[in-house]
């Protein structure tokens, strides 16, 4: 069994052994979509390396009183992110009327409750792995102060911490404005972390133009 497999299986049972609402356990024990399994088989974990703080089928009520449910809601501490799965047949080509608005009314009522929501393509999974890996990258970044390295300076610390929240590559100009310090300074951090393997080039060749952080592979 790979890896991925292991921390599947071991992470969806614990979901379901501490659930106490009947409903999302009913859903659980169901199993999850493709689509979700696939972007946690090809994307997340990955990019990140774990499933933690990541709830499937997370439950939240509407202004009907009724209830809706997340692909994923990733909850670290006080934070609220939603990561929805878009199949091209259930959301794009055979999508009716009354199943668009609601759509629209999941993503509004999750807006208003200061849930960060991210839409991702099924076929983006299949075709742009890459690209959704840095959007996940960046999706993290945004909740997590994560703890860094203890082998790290405060300049490497902090790169890191704005390649997280960046989701373009960024050029040495722009992290030198973010740390305030000499572009000649920036260059100097940059291959620390690009010689620890944490950074990587994204353009140019003898002169390193822009960098971006590394997905976990």
């Amino acid at each position: 069994m790979h890896l991925f497999e292991q921390v599947y299986e071991q992470w969806i049972t614990e979901q379901i052994k501490q659930e106490i609402n009947p409903r999302r356990r009913e859903l659980l024990q169901k199993g999850l979509g493709h689509g979700t399994v696939e972007f946690l088989r090809c994307i997340w974990f990955p990019a990140v390396g774990n499933l933690n703080h990541l709830y499937p089928e997370y439950e939240v009520r509407d202004y009907n009183n009724g209830y809706r449910y997340l692909d994923l809601a990733y909850i670290p501490g006080d934070a609220k992110g939603c990561i929805e799965i878009h199949g091209y047949s259930s959301h794009a080509r055979d999508i009716d009327v009354r199943r668009f608005k609601d759509l629209c009314m999941k993503q509004a009522l999750l807006a208003l409750d200061d849930w960060l929501f991210l839409p991702i393509a099924y076929l983006s999974i299949k075709e742009d792995p890459g690209v959704c890996k840095q959007l996940i990258l960046s999706f993290v970044g945004k909740f997590l102060a994560e703890a860094v390295p203890s082998d790290l300076t405060w300049s490497e610390a902090e790169t890191l911490r704005f390649a997280r929240r960046t989701l373009a590559p960024f050029t040495p100009k722009e992290l030198a404005i973010h740390l305030q310090l000499s572009e000649q300074r920036t260059r100097v951090v940059l291959r620390s972390l690009l010689h620890k393997n944490r950074l990587a080039v994204a353009s140019g060749h003898q002169r390193y133009r822009t960098y971006r952080l590394i997905a976990k592979e």
